[in-house]
């Protein structure tokens, strides 16, 4: 490896820290698909509503503000932005992250978490 492969693996590697996300490997698409279908799927749906919120288009989204879903009051009024870093750490246990609010199940792999969060990014 080169001094400039070294570098941009460095500047890499101090971005994905900075922004608050655990791992500098990107997660797997395909395998996020399946972790959805596993785990998420029986609530959420993309596009429309479902008995959890709609997913397509979450990752940026402010938390609560889907339209035509019911939020608790607490997952409303959190001020939560659904970044890459916020949702791994509301997957490891949204009552901890937000006490109060309905969402119980969650996703203690960090693999799983971090293949979901890239599948759920390419949702539009």
């Amino acid at each position: 490896m080169g001094r400039s492969d070294r570098c941009l693996a460095a500047l890499t590697l101090s971005a994905s820290l900075a922004a608050g996300v655990a791992h500098a490997q990107p997660g797997d698409v395909k395998k996020g698909a399946d972790v959805y279908d596993d785990r998420c799927s029986g609530c959420h749906v993309i596009g429309g509503v479902g008995q959890g919120p709609n997913l397509a288009g979450v990752v940026g989204r402010k938390a609560g503000a889907s339209p035509g879903f019911d939020y608790t009051p607490v997952l409303k009024a959190s001020g939560l932005i659904w970044t890459p870093a916020n949702l791994d750490r509301w997957l490891q246990g949204p009552q901890k992250v937000v006490p109060g609010t309905a969402m119980m199940t969650l996703a203690p792999d960090a693999t799983e978490r971090r293949d979901l969060i890239a599948y759920l990014a390419t949702l539009k």
